[in-house]
């Protein structure tokens, strides 16, 4: 018997495995209130004139990795030595959710905050937690000059940073070095990202944004590279050198730079795998069955396909895995 996709909404979807989390929530009592009139946003700035960049957790609510870097660096005093920099913690509700006996729940409350950044969106009358709490961080996104977001993942992967469709974002994401995997993407057909907003994603505007996916969600080396990133982006910026607070610069990894070719988004409920792909799996040859989604097949467009961050439980509409091929490294 066919169903429809009011049938297939209503399917029993089949249950997420246990995930153990190796991280506690840090305490973010004292940043809570901020100082730059958006609640949970931090800023310090420089007797010395430079950039505004600003470093930012929990877009979603359940990504503790980059909320304990950030908490980790406010309580060492880490101050810029030019220019401002933010410490934004973004959706503090879902945080407050955090429950790690079920720990995929509190990504977001109503909906995702990292698929709302487009003036249409923001512009609206509608209202939720999520995108009333982008509404109230939107002054002062607009005044960044460079941003970091800091992400997790869920499913096991390579960590990576995601440059955007422009090429100063692809610039900054190699000069920041850490993890050594760039993949350059135009984002998700559900909404715009944070980094894809405004100017960010002007190609004609200096400003820049990219985003690092620093491990799996809930693990302790998921914190070392996102700290890695960030020190990363802060010697570039020549906002930071030496803070004890920071790690020593790595030794320098050959870096490699991937392009998406194709975002696979599942059309329906049934949507699977043919085996549990990792992120950083490349598939070698051309036309590699890799999915099924309902009656349709998901095959490889090109040789030497890179799998980015698949979703082995992809809800319809969102998502299943983006596919890229390597332009360098």
């Amino acid at each position: 018997m066919s169903t429809t996709p009011l049938d297939e909404a209503l399917l029993p979807q089949p249950p997420l495995p246990q995930f153990d989390v190796h991280l506690a929530p840090p305490d973010l009592t004292p940043w809570r209130e901020g100082n730059c009139g958006v609640p949970g946003f931090t800023s310090r700035t420089a007797p010395v004139a430079g950039p505004h960049v600003a470093l930012i957790a929990l877009t979603h609510g359940n990504e503790l990795a980059g909320a304990i870097v950030l908490d980790r660096l406010l309580r060492a005093g880490l101050a810029p030595l030019r220019g401002r920099l933010t410490f934004g913690f973004a959706n503090l509700a879902a945080f407050d959710r955090f429950d790690a006996s079920q720990p995929t729940a509190s990504r977001f409350l109503d909906e995702d905050m990292n698929r709302l950044w487009e003036p249409a969106v923001l512009d609206s009358a509608r209202r939720s937690i999520e995108l009333d709490r982008a509404r109230q961080m939107r002054p002062l996104i607009e005044t960044i000059d460079v941003l970091l977001d800091l992400h997790s993942m869920l499913w096991a992967s390579e960590p990576l940073l995601l440059s955007g469709g422009t090429a100063k974002g692809r610039e900054l994401a190699v000069a920041i070095g850490q993890p050594s995997l760039v993949v350059a993407d135009t984002g998700h057909v559900s909404g715009r990202r944070l980094i894809d907003y405004g100017r960010f994603a002007d190609p004609d505007a200096p400003q820049a944004g990219v985003l690092v996916e620093g491990g799996q969600h809930w693990e302790p080396a998921t914190v070392t590279m996102t700290l890695a990133s960030v020190a990363g982006l802060l010697r570039h910026l020549g906002l930071a050198d030496s803070h004890p607070a920071l790690p020593p610069p790595a030794p320098p990894a050959p870096l490699r730079i991937a392009e998406v070719t194709q975002v696979v988004t599942a059309a329906t409920a049934s949507f699977a795998f043919v085996r549990p792909f990792r992120g950083g799996d490349i598939v070698p040859t051309r036309g590699t069955l890799i999915a099924t989604d309902g009656d349709s097949e998901i095959r490889t467009p090109h040789d030497d396909c890179l799998l980015v961050m698949p979703s082995l439980r992809p809800s319809r509409g969102h998502t299943a895995v983006r596919l890229a091929r390597m332009i360098a490294g």
